[in-house]
């Protein structure tokens, strides 16, 4: 009888694959959503969940849901360890922030101020004009930009100054628009670095997680940490080898959703007893405070910020190569919410921000569910008169410039030369918000762009009178991975 019990509790533990962390007064409040997650799991096929809910300085649910390692059969709790991808960024900007708070550095000083022989260039605007804060709330001018690399592909990411020295620049004018950018992190957590004078994983470690009892959170995956990893899986389900970036500030934190959801009561100010107060509440009103405007969203020091449903929320989430996460913070009600998993396929992107909008509609009583993003058609394209006729210049790379031709015919068509390389139309081709956007099958050449098959380049491109420019992202991926998203400057004259 001892035998067959056992045998049914196992079945039963692998069949639900939920971890004893909820407690049972919560049972019925998130049964929906647990069974939600479930059917997600398998209909996502999606190896794991981990969700944690904080209110009033009390965490009320926090759990893990499916495989954190399918191969090793090990479960997910809420203690697992999950790669953030880009919530990342609030991390950085917290203890950018204690170094602000110290007198060490200055949100409205320039940049550069902070760097060593390597500096952010102005091809539009003043460098100078590129601030800390700017960089923060990504408005420097600086560019898209990503770039893996994964254990088992040749290459290792070049140091911070090598990285700024090829892509670090400025292809709209500081303050003139909003432009996500996880190079603008990766100057960030390079400034940590140099202002305090230690590595920039020793100072998150020791400024932000040892204070904020997050013993469960690194940069990248320190030793001691390893055994409580979740796996990173790509699309088709294959665990993804371990990888870094040349923007670390941006993309490379982890932490379990225990540690993630005590990150969000310290920014909800629930002042835990055993957490320090390594900002004073004003600091964080600060990095709450929207400085930038993104389409429907605002952007503050590391924190989206926006009005729904009559609550104010301060969020980021997160999406890479076997990654996709959510933050949620709702500081008038004291709710905080955490949703992390370990896919990033489109559909799995999509449930855990549906995971995390059924949580805060149980959580608040006016909340309405957002319904699914629908992406527009992309119209046919008629170039404005402005544009019509042959516009050449040069892209530049770090290891020479590529010259470049646009050719806009009165039928719509758009005709385009990348050096020697076969002429070609631009494809999906648009005008949003007065900026040109379209994209190319070309390549770019460089060393960098030849470490994985790059044959695509996306352009983003403004009109300034007589002057077309912006920027040439070279992006690659294959294999079910994301290689790279390289921009590079791009200026065109009309002929």
């Amino acid at each position: 009888m001892l035998r067959l019990k056992c045998v049914g509790y196992a079945l039963l533990l692998l069949a639900s694959m939920v971890s004893a962390d909820a407690s049972a007064n919560d049972k019925d409040r998130f049964a929906e959503i647990r069974d939600y997650i479930r059917m997600g799991l398998t209909e996502h096929a999606v190896p794991s969940m981990s969700v944690a809910v904080a209110q009033d300085g009390h965490i009320v649910w926090e759990e893990g849901f499916g495989w954190a390692d399918r191969e090793r059969r090990v479960a997910a709790t809420a203690h697992t360890v999950y790669s953030l991808a880009s919530i990342s960024k609030p991390i950085t900007a917290t203890a950018l922030m204690t170094l602000v708070q110290a007198g060490k550095v200055d949100l409205d000083r320039p940049a550069n101020d902070y760097l060593g022989m390597a500096k952010l260039r102005a091809r539009v605007g003043n460098a100078d004009a590129a601030t800390v804060r700017r960089l923060a709330n990504h408005t420097s001018g600086l560019p898209e930009h990503a770039q893996y690399f994964f254990a088992d592909e040749r290459g290792l990411p070049p140091s911070r100054d090598v990285t700024i020295l090829r892509y670090g620049n400025l292809v709209t004018a500081p303050g003139e628009n909003y432009q996500y950018s996880n190079l603008g992190y990766g100057v960030l957590d390079y400034v940590i670095q140099r202002t305090s004078g230690r590595s920039f994983a020793e100072y998150l470690r020791t400024a932000v997680f040892l204070p904020l009892g997050m013993t469960r959170s690194s940069l990248d995956v320190e030793p001691r940490l390893a055994p409580f990893v979740a796996t990173r899986y790509d699309d088709a389900g294959a665990p993804l080898p371990a990888y870094s970036f040349d923007h670390p500030g941006a993309s490379a934190v982890f932490a379990s959703a225990h540690d993630l959801v005590r990150f969000g009561m310290f920014h909800l100010k629930a002042h835990l007893p055993d957490q320090r107060a390594i900002l004073p509440d004003a600091a964080i009103d600060e990095m709450h405070r929207p400085t930038a405007t993104a389409a429907d969203k605002n952007y503050g020091i590391g924190f989206m910020v926006q009005q729904r449903n009559g609550y104010r929320m301060v969020s980021h989430s997160g999406s890479m190569n076997g990654v996709a996460t959510d933050l949620r913070l709702f500081p008038a009600q004291h709710l905080a919410i955490v949703v992390l998993s370990n896919s990033n396929s489109t559909r799995n992107d999509r449930w855990v921000a549906s995971t995390a909008e059924r949580i805060a509609a149980v959580m608040l009583p006016k909340w309405q569910l957002a319904s699914p993003k629908v992406w527009p058609s992309v119209p046919p394209f008629v170039a404005p008169a402005s544009l019509l006729g042959t516009w050449r210049g040069k892209l530049s790379t770090y290891v020479a410039d590529v010259p470049v031709e646009l050719r806009f015919l009165p039928d719509g068509q758009v005709q385009a030369t990348v050096g020697n390389q076969a002429p070609m139309l631009l494809d999906r081709a648009q005008m949003k918000e007065g900026v040109l956007l379209g994209r190319l099958a070309a390549t770019v050449g460089t060393p960098d762009t030849l470490r994985a098959p790059s044959d695509l380049l996306y352009l983003t491109l403004r009109p300034r009178g007589d002057v077309l420019n912006g920027s040439a992202m070279a992006y690659a991926a294959s294999g079910n991975r994301t290689h790279f998203g390289l921009s590079h400057w791009l200026e065109l004259t009309r002929q």
